[in-house]
C-alpha cells in the first residue's frame, strides 16, 4: 500500500513539472509610476498606448499617474516623447512603525511638486556646521537607501571619523533633518526638503549648543579644503552671535566670505532675536550669503491665509545698511528628528510628538529649509554660481503684500524679498541680479568694503535708498495675519516694476542686496544721520579673541 502511494505521488508531481513547463509564465505585478511628458496629453496617451492604467491627471507638472507593468514603464523610458517616468515609491516604515504626522513644510515651499518630478537633490552635497547629528535610517540613506554620509569631521578636536558625529544637544539632528530626511509619511510624501542630497556634516558646537569662533573656523577651512573631494555645494550656518565689528572685520564673517569666494552656496539663519530693528546676527549679517528668517502657518498647513511672521525672527538693517534678511522660509513648529536622550528634547519635552519626532521653532529651521531649496535648484541647474543662485531664489520669492493698497504687509527689513519658492526657482533664468557692485576679493583682501543702501530719516525711520520705502521700526508681536494683509500668493511680485509708495520702480531703482564701496564716494556714508551712533562695539572697537568667543546655536523660542 505504502509502495502504491508512493508511485501515486511521483505520478502527481511529474505531471505538476510538465503542466508548469507549458503553462505561460505568471504577468508581472502592475507598480504605480508618474510619467512626464512634453505636455499632460501626451503623456497619458503614451500611457494608454502601452496598455497601462491611467490613476492621476498631474497637470501641474505635464505628467500622469499610472499603474504599469515594468515592462510597459521601460517601454515608455524609449519614447523620445516621454520625459521622465518615475516609479511612484512609498517608504513609510520608519523605526518599526509608519510615520502618522507628516512635515507640511515640503508643500509649503512647493518642494514636493519638485520631488514628484524627480528633483530631489540628487547628486548635491550639502555641508552643516551644527551639533553634530544623531545617525537614522533617514538622515543617513537617500530614498534609494544609498548611504550618503560622505564625511563626518570634528572640528572641537581637530579629526575626521569614519563613524559619525555624536549630537548630545539634538539641534544638528533636527536641522540635518528638515533639510533632506528621506523618509515619507502614510500619503508618500518626503518628510524632508531635498531628500536625496548627499551629506558633509561638521562638529563644531558642544552638548550645550556652544561654540568658539576657532572651532567654526576651523569647519569652515576644512569645508573649502575638502570642497572639490566630497563636490560641497551648499553650505548650512544654522547659528548666531551678536556682532561686535563691521562684518569685514569679523573673523568668521571673513571665513563665511571665503567659502563664498570659493563657489559654496552659504545660507544663514537670520537669528532669533527678534522683532526689533537691527537683531541681525553674525554671520548673517554677511551682504554675500542668503540670510533667512522665519515665518509660520499658524498651524493651519492648508490654509495660506493666515500665514504670519514669527515674532522672533531677526529684523535689519545692518548696521552697514544692508537689508537682511534676503527672504523668509518656514520655522514655526518645525517637525523633525531628535532623539528621547538628546538635550533639547529632555529640556522640552512637551514638544516630542513620538519617539523620534520633534517640534521646534526658530530661524535655523528656516534656513534649513532655504539650504534644501538650493540643493533641489543644483540638481537641475548644477552651473549656477552663488551670486546666481541668490538671485534666483530672491527674484522668484513671494512678498506678503495688502490686496487693497499693493503695499508690503511687512517690511523689506522683516522679510526681504518674500517666502521662498522651489518650483519657480527652479524654473527661473535670471542672472546677475544680486550682490551688485560688490567684490568679495577686494572685501577680502582688505582694500574695499561696503555699504548698503539702508537708511534712517530724522524721525528714526529707515528707508531704502533710491525706493523711498520707509518702515519705523514697530512690529506687532503678535504678526500680521497674511490674511488682513495680503496672503504670499496674492502678493505683487517685487521686481515686476509695479511702482512702490513714491513712485518709483522697483527694477528702476537701487537693488537693496547691491552694496558700494565704504564709504562711498570718500565721505561718511551716513551723511552725518547718527543711527549708528551710541553703539559701543563700533566707538570702541574689540579686540578678537578667537579662542574664546562664544557662538551659540540660535537660542530656544517658544512655538509659532
Amino acid at each position: 500500500m505504502a509502495r502504491k502511494q508512493y508511485f501515486v505521488l511521483i505520478l502527481t508531481f511529474a505531471a505538476f513539472v510538465l503542466l508548469m513547463s507549458v503553462a505561460p509564465a505568471a504577468e508581472e505585478p502592475a507598480l504605480s509610476y508618474i510619467i512626464q511628458g512634453h505636455d499632460r496629453a501626451t503623456a497619458e496617451a503614451a500611457v494608454l498606448a502601452v496598455g497601462g492604467e491611467i490613476t492621476h491627471q498631474l497637470n501641474v507638472i505635464r505628467a500622469v499617474g499610472a499603474r504599469m507593468t515594468p515592462a510597459q514603464a521601460k517601454a515608455l523610458r524609449l519614447r523620445s516623447d516621454i520625459e521622465r517616468v518615475f516609479e511612484n515609491r512609498r517608504i513609510v516604515h520608519v523605526a518599526g512603525g509608519s510615520v502618522h504626522i507628516p512635515t507640511d513644510y515640503p508643500s509649503r515651499v512647493d518642494a514636493d511638486l519638485l520631488h514628484a518630478q524627480g528633483i530631489t537633490g540628487a547628486g548635491v552635497t550639502v555641508a552643516v556646521i551644527d551639533t553634530g547629528s544623531r545617525g537614522w535610517v533617514g538622515l543617513y540613506f537617500d530614498s534609494q537607501n544609498h548611504y550618503r554620509r560622505l564625511a563626518s569631521y570634528n572640528a572641537i578636536f581637530d579629526i575626521q571619523v569614519p563613524w559619525g558625529l555624536f549630537d548630545g544637544n539634538g539641534h544638528g539632528t533636527h536641522v540635518t533633518s528638515v533639510i533632506l530626511n528621506s523618509r515619507t509619511d502614510d500619503d508618500g510624501l518626503f518628510l524632508g526638503i531635498a531628500p536625496d542630497v548627499d551629506l558633509v556634516e561638521v562638529k563644531a558646537f558642544d552638548q550645550e549648543g556652544k561654540g568658539t569662533y576657532a572651532d567654526v573656523i576651523r569647519g569652515i577651512e576644512w569645508i573649502i579644503d575638502h570642497q572639490s573631494t566630497y563636490g560641497i555645494r551648499v553650505l548650512n550656518l544654522s547659528f548666531s552671535a551678536p556682532p561686535q565689528s563691521f562684518y569685514w572685520d569679523d573673523p568668521l564673517n571673513q571665513a563665511v566670505m571665503a567659502a563664498w569666494q570659493a563657489g559654496i552656496f552659504v545660507v544663514t539663519s537670520a537669528g532669533n532675536g527678534g522683532p526689533d530693528p537691527m537683531t541681525i546676527g553674525v554671520p548673517a549679517n554677511v551682504p554675500y550669503v542668503l540670510t533667512v528668517g522665519a515665518m509660520s502657518d499658524s498651524y493651519t498647513p492648508g490654509d495660506d491665509g493666515d500665514d504670519i511672521l514669527t515674532s522672533f525672527s531677526a529684523t535689519g538693517p545692518t548696521v552697514e545698511g544692508f537689508v537682511k534678511p534676503e527672504l523668509v522660509a518656514p520655522g514655526g513648529h518645525m517637525v523633525g528628528v531628535v532623539r528621547k536622550w538628546q538635550k533639547l528634547r529632555k529640556d522640552h519635552p512637551q514638544h516630542g510628538i513620538n519617539r523620534l519626532y520633534f517640534r521646534i521653532s526658530g530661524t535655523s529651521q528656516s534656513a534649513a529649509v532655504a539650504t534644501g531649496v538650493a540643493a533641489l535648484v543644483l540638481q537641475e541647474h548644477p552651473h549656477l554660481s552663488p551670486d546666481d543662485l541668490k538671485c534666483r531664489l530672491m527674484l522668484t520669492s513671494d512678498p506678503a503684500v495688502d490686496p487693497g493698497t499693493e503695499l508690503l504687509a511687512y517690511s523689506l527689513f522683516q522679510q526681504g524679498s518674500g517666502l521662498i519658492n522651489a518650483a519657480d526657482a527652479i524654473d527661473s533664468t535670471e542672472n546677475g541680479c544680486v550682490n551688485g557692485g560688490l567684490d568679495v576679493d577686494k572685501d577680502l583682501d582688505g582694500t574695499e568694503h561696503y555699504a548698503g543702501p539702508a537708511r534712517m530719516d530724522e524721525d528714526g525711520n529707515f528707508f531704502i535708498e533710491g525706493a523711498g520705502y520707509p518702515w519705523n521700526g514697530f512690529y506687532s508681536v503678535n504678526g500680521i495675519p497674511w490674511i488682513d494683509a495680503g496672503s504670499w500668493t496674492d502678493g505683487i511680485p517685487w521686481i515686476d516694476g509695479i511702482p512702490w509708495i513714491d513712485g518709483i520702480p522697483w527694477i528702476d531703482g537701487r537693488s537693496f542686496v547691491e552694496g558700494e564701496p565704504y564709504p562711498p564716494g570718500g565721505t561718511p556714508w551716513t551723511d552725518g544721520i547718527p543711527w549708528i551712533d551710541g553703539i559701543p562695539w563700533i566707538d570702541e572697537p574689540i579686540t578678537w579673541d578667537e579662542g574664546s568667543t562664544q557662538l551659540s546655536i540660535n537660542e530656544w523660542v517658544e512655538q509659532e
